[in-house]
């Protein structure tokens, strides 16, 4: 099973910030490679500024379904609106706060 760093609230990968029954996935930050729920979750519980993943670097297994456990690359979940393990529905392409995860 994967850990999921941060202020998790339930096993589904929610957090403190983000409760949502959309709000169901982790994103391995490139800068630790530890997998957070939210950017938030990451700047209380490190030190460093956040790193963001490059366009040639999609192809990298960063997404977690906190559902099922389920790790995608960055290119597969820009695509789809569920989970292609479980079907669980989640935040696309984490819409309002892509520019902090990923290259624009």
């Amino acid at each position: 099973m994967v850990k999921v760093y941060g202020s998790t609230v339930d096993n589904e990968s929610r957090c403190t910030h983000y409760q949502t029954p959309l709000d169901i996935i982790a994103i391995k930050f490139k800068c630790c490679n530890k997998y957070y729920p939210c950017y938030k979750c990451h700047n209380e519980h490190e030190s460093h500024k956040i790193q963001r993943w490059q366009a040639n670097e999609f192809h990298e297994k960063a997404i977690l379904c906190g559902v099922c456990n389920h790790e995608m690359t960055i290119n597969d979940y820009m695509m789809i609106e569920a989970c292609p393990k479980c079907d669980a529905h989640f935040n696309n392409r984490c819409k309002y706060h892509y520019h902090l995860y990923f290259e624009i």
